[in-house]
Order: structure tokens, then sequence, then C-alpha cells
């Protein structure tokens, strides 16, 4: 049995490969590449997969999982510059592709390794990221 739970969030960043000049940046990453950043409100899909539990009819609490995507994900990402503002970045161009990999990173520490874990994220209404740890 799966269940999900939605949370949204704002962020902002550029693409940016430092190792790379101005025009490469630009030919790869184009307006994404741009040096004012820019943002996107992010839609992030937790999908947890395990056993209803007997006793309490759920699989996982949503309650407690909405808690640790808050802590985990809004609280470090929403509202801030992905490159300038959370660490996880320093060293890591902030892709839709990365970002989902580090949220599900950060998940997977706080929810019991008995579940599964997949997280989906949307960074427009058309472009979305899946990542379930393989």
């Amino acid at each position: 049995m799966k269940v999900c739970r939605r949370e949204t969030f704002n962020a902002a960043h550029r693409l940016f490969n430092p190792a790379f000049d101005d025009a490469k940046n630009e030919a790869i990453f184009g307006k994404c590449n741009n040096p004012n950043y820019h943002g996107h409100n992010y839609t992030l899909e937790t999908w947890v997969d395990g056993e209803i539990d007997p006793e309490t009819g759920y699989v996982i609490d949503l309650k407690i999982l909405s808690d640790i995507v808050t802590e985990e994900v809004k609280e470090a990402f929403d509202h801030r510059n992905l490159n300038l503002d959370c660490p996880e970045f320093a060293n890591l161009i902030p892709t839709a592709e990365n970002i989902a990999l580090v949220i599900w990173n950060k998940l997977r520490a706080k929810i019991d390794s008995k579940y599964s874990l997949e997280v989906r994220l949307w960074e427009t209404e058309r472009n979305s990221i899946f990542y379930d740890g393989k």
C-alpha cells in the first residue's frame, strides 16, 4: 500500500557550473543560467510504501510524514536561494534532479527503513522528477 503527502515550496536557483566559461554555461543552461537567478513554485509528492498497521489502520501517520517534510524540506528550502542559502547546494548544481536527490536523502534519514520511499518533484506543470533511491 502506498500513501502520499503533497507539499509545496518556492525557491530560486541558478543553473551554473563554475568549471565552465560563460559561453558554455549559457549554451547548456540557457535562461536558467541567469546571473540574477530565477524561481519556481515546486510541488513535492512524498510516497511511502508499507504494510497497513492493524492497530491504527495507517501505513504511516500522514501528520508525522507532513511534519518530517516540513522540517527537512520546507524549512530548509522554502523562500530560499538554493545556490546561496542552502549548504546542500554549495558544490552541487541545483537542477531538479539534484534537488529531488537531496530531498530523498534528507527524508530517507528520517523515515523508518521499514518503508519504501519515493519522491516526485514538480518544477513546472510540465517538468517533474521521480526518484526512489535507485
